[in-house]
């Protein structure tokens, strides 16, 4: 039985991981903060596979280096996820240092604690495609140059850099996946896309009138996060570790996101819809489009959800949600 080392296991990317990885046969330990947050509430994305035998929770942080090699050393994971980030760009404005500390520094901790202990593990760094931020090339793909335009894309560039160093200086297994964005119905409620369903829905059941938004033009590649998680551990399976771009090849607009969630609850998104300046990033990244076709040459993987599937499978689930409580 392998085991796999996770690190964001309780975000949406970790908690879809975890299953495919338990699903495979995998023993699974799980990284969370202890944090004044009760852990049944970090966890909730696990509700699936909390119970399950193979499945270990250990408490640690990407700030915290000898948290790290501890959990290595009692653990010796065959395989490490490195999901573990400040994710939110908006955020990381407010927060820029905090958010280089885990987002950036933790990278680095994490590969120095692998190099420390001489594990023999195969390690995966979740980059992003706000890496590629105020690049006007179109689609963007791995040799793409990174512009971010963010914190959170600057300290994700220097975790795609220092892997990259690390992997040619000390001969670690290293792949990046250069993930575009990836949505579903566990997505955070501060991200632009659940903010959408669940405000339409909210509006749909009359427990709010409007929903504000920044940006509306603002073009993204949007794809489901389940699928993207299968093309991570498939990363790891090659003999020789590699670069990837995720993403769907073809970009939508936060617009038509809004068109097509409001859409599925029978509204017109223009009657409902408002702009709210206090959304707009200091720095906006216009346009968002992957190039996916060394994924699907080398690792056999394509995107299948179409963005109307993906908006549709989000609505009903907040729908669903929401009127439990009513």
């Amino acid at each position: 039985m392998k085991t796999a080392l996770i690190t964001g296991i309780s975000g949406q990317d970790g908690s879809y991981l975890s299953e495919i990885l338990l699903e495979k046969g995998y023993s699974v330990v799980g990284i969370v903060r202890r944090n004044s947050t009760t852990l049944p509430h970090q966890i909730s994305n696990l509700q699936n596979v909390i119970d399950h035998p193979n499945l270990k929770l250990a408490y640690g942080d990407l700030t915290d280096q000898n948290s790290i090699q501890r959990i290595l050393t009692e653990h010796e994971p065959d395989e490490i996820y490195n999901l573990g980030a400040q994710s939110h760009v908006k955020v990381s404005f407010e927060v820029p240092e905090f958010t280089a500390d885990v987002t950036g520094l933790g990278s680095l901790r994490l590969l120095e604690s692998i190099r420390h202990t001489g594990l023999k593990t195969k390690l995966y760094q979740a980059g992003s495609s706000e890496m590629f931020g105020g690049m006007t090339k179109e689609p963007q793909h791995e040799p793409t140059r990174f512009h971010p335009r963010s914190p959170y894309g600057a300290a994700k560039v220097f975790a795609h850099h220092i892997s990259v160093n690390y992997r040619e200086a000390y001969d670690l297994f290293v792949s990046n996946g250069i993930l575009f964005n990836h949505e579903s119905p566990r997505r955070g409620e501060n991200f632009v896309t659940r903010k959408i369903t669940l405000g339409a829905v909210s509006i749909k059941l009359g427990l709010q009138k409007k929903l504000m938004l920044g940006n509306l033009e603002a073009k993204r590649d949007w794809g489901y996060a389940r699928e993207y998680m299968e093309a991570v551990w498939l990363m790891l399976q090659q003999d020789h570790p590699d670069d990837f771009v995720l993403a769907t090849g073809k970009t939508y607009s936060v617009r038509d996101f809004c068109e097509l969630a409001f859409n599925s609850l029978g509204m017109d998104y223009r009657d409902y819809v408002g702009i709210d300046e206090k959304y707009f990033r200091p720095s906006e990244v216009d346009t968002l489009i992957g190039d996916p076709n060394k994924a699907r040459e080398k690792l056999g993987w394509e995107a299948k959800t179409t963005l109307a599937e993906l908006t549709d499978m989000m609505v009903k689930s907040d729908y669903d949600k929401i009127k439990k409580t009513l």
